[in-house]
């Protein structure tokens, strides 16, 4: 894509591609914050809805998170313009106590829970969010500083469950991940519609500030976010291929049904025999299934797994070779079986005397 291209509005033809899988959907939610990315989404589908006889019922919802002094004026700002535009718009806000210093990681949180909710009482499926190809770009550089494998590096989809809204039901959408933020710009400034500023996307105390910084040094070594995006997508395929493989492993070293009361059991020869990133992924399966600490860490997996393919756990005995607990699992190796169960309750120390 030439310079031009990168900063040429979208055109109507180009947003009719971009929502028209979704003309048959009941309602549309579309998050927005009034940044540019988010305006540009609430502009772009209210003119597709609005050349269309027939469609979706468009709801633009906005978090405020009360963490700066301009959120309330910035979600009435967003309610002038979605009226403007003839689309329905709710305010949703994060109430209750908050830590003085609220992460990126929290406010990401609440706002999935707060649009979980807003979807679940429109009676809606899908949330639309404005994530552009910058934000996948950007994504893809943070997971690489943090180590991440093949899933991580795939990055975003373009469709997943809704993190947190606990309804595995209500679908994220990214219609904008292939476009760049800078169209998304030219099309707002074509059309005469202003967007919020938010300076807390250049405070450089975030990661994300400081990679988003570096891109330019980046794009003139050919690794702009079009080939990041590549990347990711690349990964995400390879991601399927490998899930593909653990579902047959599965099949093929377990008789046992999973993620039930009982232990996970596994032919403890054949989980050997598998390929490495299989067999990691089929473990760590396992003690996603019957632990319950949370979601298990990639590196504690890795030191799991190589304790399991260890000289002394391969050795030939008939005693127990590993017995480790992980993510609230216990995995425990003999010759003949791998057991994943639930790991006995931890014994709380009673309190010493005073």
């Amino acid at each position: 894509m030439s310079a031009a291209d990168e900063a040429a509005p979208v055109s109507a033809a180009e947003a009719k591609t971009l929502f028209t899988p979704f003309a048959d959907v009941p309602t549309l939610i579309l998050a927005v914050s009034g940044g540019p990315d988010s305006t540009a989404l609430l502009m772009l589908a209210a003119r597709w809805r609005k050349a269309r006889k027939y469609g979706p019922r468009l709801l633009a919802v906005t978090v405020d998170h009360g963490l700066r002094r301009e959120s309330a004026d910035e979600a009435r700002a967003v309610k002038r313009l979605a009226r403007r535009l003839g689309v329905p718009h709710r305010t949703v806000r994060w109430r209750g106590k908050k830590a003085q210093r609220v992460s990126q990681q929290a406010a990401r949180q609440a706002r999935y829970r707060l649009l979980g909710g807003a979807a679940r009482a429109a009676k809606a499926r899908h949330v639309l969010t404005a994530h552009t190809l910058d934000d996948q770009a950007e994504t893809v550089l943070m997971r690489m500083s943090r180590g991440s494998g093949v899933s991580g590096l795939g990055a975003m989809a373009r469709a997943s469950p809704l993190p947190l809204s606990g309804e595995q039901a209500i679908e994220l959408v990214r219609p904008l991940l292939d476009v760049p933020k800078a169209r998304l710009i030219a099309t707002l400034q074509h059309a005469g519609i202003a967007f919020v500023d938010d300076a807390s996307n250049r405070d450089p105390r975030f990661t994300r500030t400081r990679l988003r910084e570096a891109m330019p040094a980046l794009a003139r070594a050919g690794l702009d976010a079009p080939a990041l995006a590549l990347v990711a997508r690349r990964l995400r395929r390879a991601d399927r291929a490998l899930e593909a493989a653990v579902d047959v492993a599965r099949a093929t070293l377990s008789e046992t049904p999973w993620c039930q009361r009982g232990p996970i059991v596994l032919a403890a020869k054949k989980f050997r025999r598998l390929a490495d990133e299989v067999a990691l992924r089929l473990l760590g399966r396992a003690i996603a299934c019957v632990g319950n600490e949370g979601p298990v860490e990639l590196g504690k997996l890795e030191a799991l797994y190589a304790a399991l393919r260890s000289e002394k756990a391969t050795a030939s005995s008939n005693i127990v070779r590993v017995r480790r607990t992980l993510a609230g699992a216990l995995v425990t190796l003999t010759p003949e079986t791998l057991m994943v169960e639930r790991a006995p309750a931890r014994k709380t120390r009673p309190p010493s005397p005073s």
